[in-house]
């Protein structure tokens, strides 16, 4: 009997995490009339590409046979038997593909409070001031996945002729059993 297993894994675990602070300031005792701004932007950019290529193969030829069983030519035949034949393959592969991971996390969001940004006061009259805040985040992730398992089983038993001939009293003669048997498990799993 022969028995093959392939275990195929591949296990690819990305973070992305890009934070970026904000640096709070005041806008105080200005002179009347006068503009004062604070603007405050983030901007996060990933591009993520996973290729991910399993492949497992199997390839089994098996030939089994056993030879003939005869009586021949004699005044008091006794037995022949002829033996068993048989094949057996088994097949496994796993592959496992892990891709996940790849989020915002740990991403600066920037503030949705402008009084954490700083602070505006005691400011002249007649004066423009703002506080803005404003963030953008994009997230590119492409997962390529190709598993490929090939299995070929190729299997041939047989027995031997069983024969009584020539015999003034006739013995018995016996072929054997011929068996084949084959079994293959695959599994796959890919988290994206």
């Amino acid at each position: 009997m022969i028995k093959q297993i392939a275990r195929v894994a591949a296990t690819t675990v990305l973070g992305v995490g890009l934070t970026t602070g904000f640096a709070a300031a005041d806008i105080s005792n200005t002179g009347p009339s006068s503009h004062n701004s604070e603007r405050s932007k983030v901007t996060n950019s990933a591009q993520i590409t996973n290729n991910n290529r399993i492949s497992a193969s199997n390839e089994n030829d098996q030939t089994a046979s056993s030879g003939n069983a005869g009586v021949y030519h004699n005044t008091t035949g006794g037995s022949a038997t002829s033996g068993n034949s048989s094949n057996s393959n088994s097949f496994s592969a796993s592959a496992s593909i892990n891709n996940s991971g790849a989020d915002m996390a740990g991403w600066s969001t920037g503030s949705s409070d402008p009084g954490t940004l700083g602070n505006i006061d005691t400011t002249g009259p007649d004066s423009s001031n703002t506080i803005s805040s404003s963030v953008s985040n994009k997230l590119t992730e492409n997962n390529n996945n190709c598993l490929t398992i090939t299995n070929t089983n190729d299997q041939s038993a047989s027995t031997g002729d069983a024969k009584v001939a020539g015999n003034t009293t006739g013995g018995s003669a016996t072929s054997g059993s011929s068996s084949n048997s084959s079994s293959s498990t695959i599994d796959f799993s890919v988290s994206n």
